[in-house]
C-alpha cells in the first residue's frame, strides 16, 4: 500500500462553532472548503491518518512524534474545554518511522511520558491537529492517528522525511493519508496578529498558484526574507506532505483560499495517480549544493577570511591576515560574525570596539570564536563547513541617543547598557521590524530585567557577505 490522500488544512480555532460563534462568518468559506476536503479525505478509506502540525515540541535538529497508545487534547485554552479528542495512535507506524529515519540519517524525537517530562511538555493534541481533525472525525473518518511536529531541519530533509512517510507505509502494507496543518501569512492587515507587512500578501499569492499549479521544486526557491516577513506557520508542514507524494503524479485543487483576521488561510487536496515520476529528491539536493557553492564563489574577501579560518582551525593550524590588506581590512573597528546554516543561527560573536590591530584581525578572532565558543551551540565540525552562510559585520562607532525615537532596526543597531550589563543587538535582522523589539532583545541578552538608569546607544555596520 501507499500514500492515498494529502492535503492542507488551517488551524484557526474559531472554525470549532463553540469557539467562533459569529466569526465563524469571517471563515465560511474555509468552513465549506474544509468539508469538502474531509469527505474528499474519507472517501480515501486510509489505514492511517498522519496530520503535520506547527505547535507542538518544535525542535531545531529534529522532527518530534508523540508517542503514546492514546492521546488526549481539547480546546481548553479558548474557552472550550468540553470539545475534546481521545485518539487511538498507530504506534507500529511511528516506531517504523523513527527505525526508518534513523537509517537515513534524519533525527526523529519519540516524545514518550518520560520525553515529555524531560521536555516540560504537556504531551496533549496541540490544536494544530484537533482543529482539521474534528472535520474529519465530524465526516465519520475513524483512522488511528500519527501526530508529527515539523522540525527546523533544512526543507530538503523534510521533503525527504515525507517520502520517508510513503516508504514506512508500504512497508507496513498500510495506507495512509497526510495532512499538513498550516496557516500562510500572518501579516495580511493591519489587524494581523503579527502585525501588517505588505510581503505577506506576496508570499501568500505565490504559494498558492505553486500549490495549485503543483510546482514543488518552486517552493525551495522562495527567498528566506520573504518568508521571515510573511510570519507563517505551514510552509514547513507543507513540504513534509508534498515529500510524502514524491515520485507520483499528483492531481492538485486549491478548493479556497481566504485572508480574514490578517492570517492567510488556503484549504488545497492533493490525489496521488498510479503514474509514477523521477523522484525529486536528489535535484533538490543537488540545487541546494549549487546555490551554496555559488554564494561561497562570490563571498567578500572578509568573509573569505572568516570561512578559511575556521577551515584552518579545524584543522589545527593558526590563520594570518593576508600579506595585501583590502582597505576594509587596514581599520580598526569592532566587527560581528555571524554564521548560518541552511537559514538557522549556528553562531554569533563580535566586538563592539576594536580589539585587535585591524579589522582582519578582529574577524580571525571572532570567527574563531563565534564557530567554536559561541555557548548557545556545539562547536562547528568539519563536515558542516560546505553548508555554512557566512557574514561580516564591520561595525561604526556608536553613540549615545536619548529616546527609542531615534533607532530604527533596519538602519541602526542597538546597545542597551545598565551598570556592569550590556546588551548589543545588529541592525537588519529579519524578525526584528521595530525599535521596541530591538531593544527589548538586547536587554534579554544582557540579564536587564528593568527601565532604571538604562543607557542606548545606536550604530551603524557595514554588511558583508
Amino acid at each position: 500500500m501507499s500514500i492515498v490522500f494529502a492535503g492542507l488544512s488551517p488551524h484557526p480555532p474559531l472554525l470549532i462553532p463553540e469557539i467562533g460563534r459569529r466569526d465563524r462568518e469571517r471563515v465560511s468559506l474555509t468552513d465549506q472548503a474544509l468539508k469538502k476536503l474531509a469527505g474528499l479525505l474519507t472517501q480515501s478509506k486510509p489505514d492511517v491518518l498522519v496530520i503535520i502540525s506547527p505547535h507542538g515540541p518544535v525542535f531545531s535538529d529534529a522532527i518530534a512524534i508523540l508517542h503514546k497508545h492514546i492521546l488526549k487534547g481539547d480546546f481548553g485554552q479558548f474557552g472550550a474545554p468540553h470539545v475534546s479528542f481521545t485518539e487511538e495512535i498507530d504506534l507500529e507506524f511511528i516506531t517504523e518511522i523513527e527505525k526508518t529515519s534513523r537509517e537515513q540519517d534524519i533525527m526523529v524525537v519519540l516524545m514518550g511520558d518520560k520525553e515529555c517530562k524531560q521536555y516540560n511538555i504537556t504531551g496533549k493534541l496541540d490544536h494544530g491537529v484537533m482543529v482539521p481533525l474534528y472535520y474529519f472525525r465530524e465526516f465519520g473518518l475513524d483512522a488511528p492517528l500519527v501526530p508529527i511536529t515539523m522540525g527546523m531541519l533544512p526543507y530538503e530533509d523534510l521533503y525527504r522525511f515525507g517520502a520517508l512517510l510513503t516508504k514506512v507505509s508500504k512497508k507496513l502494507d498500510k495506507k495512509i493519508a497526510v495532512i499538513a496543518s498550516g496557516d500562510l501569512s500572518h501579516r495580511l492587515t493591519p489587524e494581523a496578529p503579527a502585525g501588517y507587512n505588505p510581503h505577506g500578501k506576496e508570499f501568500d499569492e505565490f504559494l498558492v498558484k505553486a500549490l495549485k499549479k503543483y510546482k514543488v521544486e518552486d517552493l525551495f526557491e522562495l527567498d528566506p526574507k520573504l518568508i521571515e516577513k510573511a510570519g507563517e506557520c505551514g510552509l514547513r508542514p507543507i513540504i513534509i506532505m508534498l515529500g510524502a507524494l514524491d515520485g507520483l503524479e499528483v492531481d492538485s485543487e486549491v478548493i479556497s483560499y481566504e485572508g480574514p483576521f490578517g492570517v492567510g488561510y488556503c484549504v488545497a487536496a492533493f490525489t496521488p495517480t498510479d503514474k509514477e515520476i523521477p523522484s525529486k529528491i536528489d535535484l533538490l539536493y543537488k540545487k541546494r549544493s549549487d546555490r551554496l557553492k555559488g554564494i561561497r564563489e562570490k563571498e567578500h574577501p572578509l568573509v573569505r577570511l572568516a570561512r578559511q579560518t575556521i577551515a584552518n582551525h579545524l584543522e589545527g593550524k593558526k590563520t594570518s591576515p593576508p600579506e595585501e590588506l583590502t582597505p576594509e581590512m587596514k581599520k580598526k573597528a569592532g566587527v560581528f560574525v555571524s554564521i548560518k546554516k541552511h537559514g538557522q543561527l549556528r553562531g554569533c560573536i563580535g566586538t563592539t570596539a576594536p580589539t585587535q590591530e585591524n579589522v582582519a584581525q578582529e574577524v580571525i578572532q571572532n570567527a574563531i570564536s563565534a564557530a567554536f565558543y559561541d555557548p548557545r551551540f556545539f562547536p562547528i565540525e568539519k563536515d558542516e563547513l560546505d553548508e555554512l552562510t557566512i557574514s561580516v559585520d564591520v561595525l561604526s562607532e556608536p553613540e549615545p541617543i536619548e529616546s527609542i525615537k531615534e533607532l530604527d532596526p533596519v538602519r541602526y543597531g542597538v546597545i542597551v547598557k545598565q551598570g556592569n550589563k550590556t546588551g548589543l543587538l545588529l541592525p537588519d535582522l529579519e524578525g526584528i521590524d521595530t525599535p521596541e523589539q530591538q531593544v527589548e532583545i538586547a536587554k534579554r541578552k544582557a540579564g536587564i530585567i528593568t527601565d532604571d538608569n538604562i543607557k542606548l546607544y545606536r550604530f551603524k555596520v557595514t554588511r558583508y557577505h
